[in-house]
């Protein structure tokens, strides 16, 4: 018997998004992780404040680290306060590692951050996609593809 598909993730509170991404990139296979913050840095994400846009992941050692995401500064943190734009250590099964090193090693691939949010228990996750990237021309008929379909919406909604 064949295994079912998983379910979307449930997302309660996005936080940041990658909107970018889905036009720089070919997205093959979408991961959920875990993300190890400190405590300033889970105040600061509630607030609604990161940014993940320049973000990318890396496998090092048998870890996923995200590079280059910012967590401002919690505005009520004192001197313990967190540093802006350290990597932090994505959480993730080992055999999902091992498949990411693979695709990153063997296909040339990339691992880009797609959004960071909140799940129902109120623990912070990041969506994970496994990418190849566009070529100008490919850019291209995405924004065709994209414009034809607005134009069809309007010639439908004109006719009835």
């Amino acid at each position: 018997m064949a295994r079912p598909k998983p379910a979307a993730f449930e997302k309660t509170k996005i936080v940041a998004e990658n909107r970018r991404a889905k036009f720089d990139y070919f997205i093959e296979t979408v991961f959920e992780a875990g993300i190890a913050l400190v405590g300033t840095e889970v105040k600061s994400l509630r607030t609604g404040q990161g940014s993940i846009v320049e973000s990318y992941a890396e496998v090092k050692d048998g870890q996923v680290h995200l590079i280059n995401s910012n967590i401002p500064e919690f505005s009520h943190g004192n001197r313990f306060n967190h540093e802006p734009k350290r990597p932090r250590k994505l959480l993730l099964h080992e055999r999902e590692i091992k498949k990411m090193f693979g695709a990153v090693m063997r296909d040339g691939m990339t691992l880009v951050p797609l959004s960071i949010y909140f799940n129902p228990s109120g623990k912070a996750k990041i969506e994970l996609a496994l990418a190849k990237g566009k070529k100008a021309h490919d850019k291209r008929d995405t924004i065709k593809e994209r414009d034809w379909k607005r134009e069809q919406g309007r010639i439908m909604r004109d006719r009835g």
